[in-house]
């Protein structure tokens, strides 16, 4: 009916659905409006049949109300709904595992690709699960780290490098004279946070200093505080926190100001890594290592397109670095 009333043929009115399909402006505005007045939508699962595509997006995480997560999540969302794909949320466990029935239902939606944000599901189960569809990781590889075989699953890589960012950090915190410095870890199965703490000890063993002293979190406000008081009651303190992320340094500080009576930076600076949105807030005012999210979704968007245009090319990666933004609680 849209065809008829707009004097086109049933192709051109399915290019005017499809964003990236060449169509004279004029006509795909035409087109348009007649089927916003028949209140016509293109059937996604005829057109799926007929391209192989369903335009859906798999993304795995660990968790979806934490700061980092939540942010990350929603300009993903917002950014491949521009580029014409929706989004299918999956949650993993607690202990970062994902329930293979849960894997074989996502298999029934027949993603055009999977973003796994959790290194714990690995490409070796997601390809038993997947049929097209090549998984995406986000990996904090370390300088001068071998990488994995060729022979693994293929697989997509957004590579987001550390060791820039820390070691600002670190030259920083020297600069003012801190000297005894303490990480404020992650979750113990995370990767993430096991990649930034050995990334800290090869940046402080480079810089001749003394290997850092670990407290260990879980990436929770209630856990960085009570690590912080234990770390300064228990232990001997230190004279900066690095914590493994932005929530967690905020605990920290909470720790240092309200309990502890100290000064946030006079008598013990801290460090987050994020940069998340709060990490500005007055009350805060936090130094931290900066994930730029707007490059990490472009990145991201980037490679779910080279995979579809490209579905038997190997591996795809994209390489992101991270910096230090200076606020209050160091200098």
């Amino acid at each position: 009916m849209v065809a008829a009333r707009a004097n086109v043929s049933r192709v051109a009115v399915s290019r005017a659905f499809n964003a990236h399909a060449s169509l004279k402006p004029e006509k795909r505005e035409l087109i348009l409006r007649i089927a916003q007045e028949l209140n016509y939508t293109p059937d996604r699962a005829a057109r799926a049949l007929v391209s192989g595509r369903s335009h859906l997006i798999g993304v795995i995480v660990p968790d979806v109300c934490s700061h980092w997560e939540s942010q990350e999540i929603d300009a993903l969302t917002t950014a491949l709904q521009a580029e014409g794909f929706a989004t299918l949320l999956f949650k993993t466990r607690t202990d970062y595992s994902m329930d293979e029935q849960l894997l074989s239902y996502m298999r029934g939606f027949n993603p055009d690709s999977v973003i796994a944000f959790v290194e714990n599901v690995k490409p070796q189960t997601l390809a038993k699960f997947l049929d097209r569809a090549v998984p995406i990781y986000v990996h904090y590889p370390l300088p001068g780290m071998a990488d994995e075989p060729e022979h693994r699953p293929l697989q997509d890589r957004l590579n987001v490098l550390q060791y820039d960012g820390i070691d600002q950090a670190v030259a920083l915190l020297q600069g003012y004279g801190a000297r005894r410095i303490a990480y404020l870890s992650g979750l113990e199965k995370s990767r993430a946070s096991t990649a930034r703490e050995r990334t800290l000890r090869q940046v402080m063993a480079n810089r001749g200093m003394e290997p850092p002293i670990v407290a260990r979190g879980d990436f929770s406000y209630d856990m960085a505080y009570q690590a912080t008081l234990d770390l300064f009651r228990i232990g001997d303190g230190a004279d900066a926190v690095f914590a493994a992320n932005d929530v967690g340094a905020f605990g920290v500080i909470d720790a240092l100001r309200h309990e502890l009576k100290l000064r946030v930076p006079e008598d013990v600076k801290v460090v987050g890594f994020d940069d998340i949105a709060q990490s500005h807030w007055k009350s805060y005012n936090l130094t931290t290592v900066k994930f730029d999210l707007e490059e990490r979704v472009r990145a991201l968007v980037r490679l779910i397109l080279l995979r579809l245009n490209n579905p038997d090319a190997p591996g795809f990666q994209e390489t992101l670095n991270t910096r230090l933004v200076v606020r209050g609680t160091v200098g």
